[in-house]
């Protein structure tokens, strides 16, 4: 009667992810990171994150961690601080008590109570938007400036 089913859009549980790479809370990294495995910051990371390839590389920011620069890879977690944009060719999870200053562009998204976004949220849908996502981000702005611009007249 009950089976256990993994559900995609389940929200990732920390504990059952294996992390290669861990960036503790005393530890500050300036430069590009381009992690193979799957990779959990604690710490600073000033510089962008980048998944080498298609790898399925998870990229979470505990709740102490701090970002200052992009991430790309397969899923993200934030439980902390991202200062610019994020780009997850599966999902993204906002928890709650996280700060993003920057886009979102996902495939699916979860986002708790409390979690705060500043920017844009953009869902890959199509494979124009992979491939050139500031067109898509450009033409979203647009059209949500319509509405506000012919309302002002």
């Amino acid at each position: 009667m009950f089976t256990s089913k993994k559900n995609r859009n389940a929200p990732l549980v920390l504990s059952a992810e294996k992390f290669d790479t861990l960036i503790g809370v005393g530890c500050k990294i300036q430069g590009t990171l381009m992690p193979e495995q799957s990779l959990r910051i604690d710490g600073t990371v000033e510089g962008d994150v980048r998944a080498a390839g298609k790898q399925q590389v998870s990229v979470v920011v505990g709740p102490q961690g701090r970002i200052k620069g992009g991430i790309h890879a397969h899923r993200v977690v934030v439980a902390g601080t991202v200062q610019g944009d994020i780009h997850a060719s599966e999902r993204v999870e906002l928890q709650t008590q996280c700060r993003v200053e920057g886009d979102i562009r996902y495939g699916s998204i979860a986002v708790e109570h409390g979690a705060c976004l500043l920017g844009l949220l953009l869902k890959l849908e199509d494979e124009h938007i992979i491939a050139d996502p500031q067109q898509h981000a450009d033409a979203a702005i647009q059209k949500a400036q319509k509405p506000a611009a012919n309302g002002a007249q």
